[in-house]
């Protein structure tokens, strides 16, 4: 099979030898912007995963602690009939798990040392019916949850940053004090740390007590529980599933998912998606557009062989297709070297900085900045086809123009001097 002269002739130019100097700069000037446009797409698909992963990654550690959907009565009251509120959730086909709860927040004491904290109250019994959390946790330390003995299950960084190891005492100071003849007494309750758990999400491990439901309706002054915790099947359809429940259910209670609960950080993490985007694909139209020097440096080159084949009988468009093959041919070669090298990278980013950061001595990722210290990474389709494209889309534009330049080319005056 014979392929058309256009594309043969392109693929020449494209990989043009070095017979003279000008042939020789022009090659090296194609292989300069063959490079710029396999960087500009490697650098968008690095920054894209590494960014599909922190959100990925931030987002499980943080479902691990928080569940999919919180439902809760209004001035954080006691809910007014629990189990029929448990009935109408579990009812919902989405609903794969719900667990009541009370929450709080309270100052942790031990010693001068104070930390502020959030008390969530938890049915040990059901608590892995809504969270991860409990995988992290030694059974021991769940069992000892026990009504009426006031143990409490700290946080890694929380106890590392007030000294406690299991065993420990330390005291919790409930803002509702009581009202003595002296004015208002903060209540004070000495609790037993039991256990720890780490959940990889910094701001829960730094602030976040647990203890038994029990214990803690007592200790804040509740008949019951003060909202119910559920877990869904498919995490993606917390806000339609909220919504059903907000207009099943009989009492009147807030209802709220995860999406909601942490909006201003998804919203601001896909903003930066969005920008980071844009800003390195003008990298790519950089590069794409040095294709235009590369064709008008080779177009002057080529006038006389554009005029032998005009003479022959190639017609305007023949010329044009010839260059617009060139130019997308450095287009198709640097995307596929850019897809291969951003894939590679992304794809092996756990090894790689790391690697960087013991040549290096330094730490890419604090826990305390990044809530995080790994670097993840998670390629997706939805961003790798695109940059494909855009940047094919890019390469190809650029030629139109030097191409449409070849094919007005006259083969009289191309001839003249020669």
């Amino acid at each position: 099979m014979q392929l058309p002269f256009e594309l043969v002739l392109g693929w020449r130019y494209t990989r043009a030898g070095r017979a003279s100097q000008r042939n020789g700069f022009i090659s090296f000037i194609s292989g300069v912007s063959m490079l710029g446009i396999a960087l500009g797409v490697a650098a968008l698909i690095i920054v894209l995963s590494v960014m599909n992963g922190f959100q990925k990654e931030v987002r499980d550690r943080m479902l691990g602690v928080v569940s999919h959907i919180e439902i809760v009565a209004p001035n954080a009251e006691a809910l007014p009939d629990v189990q029929r509120t448990m009935r109408q959730i579990k009812a919902h086909p989405e609903v794969i798990g719900a667990a009541p709860f009370i929450a709080a927040q309270a100052l942790l004491a031990r010693g001068e040392d104070m930390k502020g904290t959030v008390v969530r109250g938890i049915d040990p019994a059901h608590e892995a019916e809504v969270t991860d959390l409990v995988q992290s946790l030694k059974n021991e330390a769940l069992q000892q949850l026990v009504a009426g003995e006031f143990g409490v299950v700290l946080g890694a960084e929380l106890a590392r940053s007030l000294g406690v190891v299991t065993g420990d005492k330390v005291t919790l100071v409930v803002p509702s004090g009581q009202v003595t003849p002296a004015g208002i007494v903060p209540r004070l309750k000495q609790m037993t740390v039991v256990g720890t758990f780490d959940s990889g999400h910094y701001e829960y491990d730094a602030g976040l007590v647990l203890m038994n439901i029990s214990d803690a309706a007592r200790l804040f002054r509740l008949e019951g529980p003060s909202g119910v915790r559920v877990r869904l099947r498919d995490l993606h359809q917390a806000r339609t599933v909220a919504a059903d429940l907000t207009a099943t259910l009989t009492d009147r209670l807030l209802v709220r998912d995860w999406t909601r609960q942490n909006r201003t950080w998804f919203a601001a993490v896909q903003l930066e998606k969005r920008m980071m985007f844009i800003i390195l694909t003008l990298i790519v139209a950089v590069a794409a557009f040095n294709l235009v020097s590369t064709l008008v440096m080779t177009v002057t080159d080529k006038r006389a062989d554009i005029a032998i084949l005009r003479t022959l009988g190639a017609s305007p468009a023949s010329i044009m297709g010839i260059f617009v093959v060139q130019g997308a041919m450095v287009g198709v070669l640097g995307t596929l070297a850019g897809l291969a090298l951003g894939l590679g990278v992304a794809l092996n980013i756990d090894v790689i900085v790391p690697t960087l950061e013991q040549l290096l001595g330094a730490s890419f990722l604090p826990r305390d900045v990044y809530l995080i210290s790994r670097m993840p990474s998670d390629p997706q389709q939805s961003d790798i086809l695109p940059i494909a494209l855009i940047s094919l889309l890019l390469a190809f534009i650029a030629t139109l123009y030097p191409s449409w330049r070849a094919s007005r080319v006259n083969p009289a005056e191309a001839l003249r001097y020669e």
